[in-house]
């Protein structure tokens, strides 16, 4: 399977990239196999998420998922973001080759971590 136009989008243009250190919560998932690595950060407001930044070192699926991904959860309260799998994540691309969903596509890893770390105000979970 190719990758769907919309794919392909969020590849050459990311949404919500930029610099985590002010984010209320920051996570960090990775794909050892692959060598993708994302970092989200979180910013929340009466228990909703109100500004992502995400960064993404990894391959078109990671960089696209993770777009995805901080577009779905931006407005979103904490408890109905994390039930965004990364199957969701690869519908809403309009599909991805099956080998790249469950290694690729981190966000919704990395969320659990950043919601874990602005719930312990550590800041920071790897």
């Amino acid at each position: 399977m190719a990758y769907s136009k919309k794919v392909m989008e969020h590849f050459i243009d990311p949404r919500n990239v930029g610099d985590t250190a002010d984010s209320d919560g920051e996570g960090r998932a990775s794909n050892a196999m692959d060598g993708d690595i994302v970092v989200l950060g979180i910013t929340v407001v009466d228990n909703k998420i109100v500004d992502v930044k995400q960064q993404v070192f990894g391959c078109a699926a990671a960089i696209a998922g993770s777009s995805a991904f901080s577009e779905m959860i931006l407005g979103k309260e904490i408890e109905e973001a994390l039930k965004i799998s990364k199957e969701d994540v690869a519908e809403y691309l309009g599909g991805m080759p099956e080998g790249k969903i469950k290694c690729s596509i981190l966000g919704p890893e990395a969320l659990v971590k950043a919601v874990e770390a602005y719930r312990g105000r550590d800041r920071k979970v790897d």
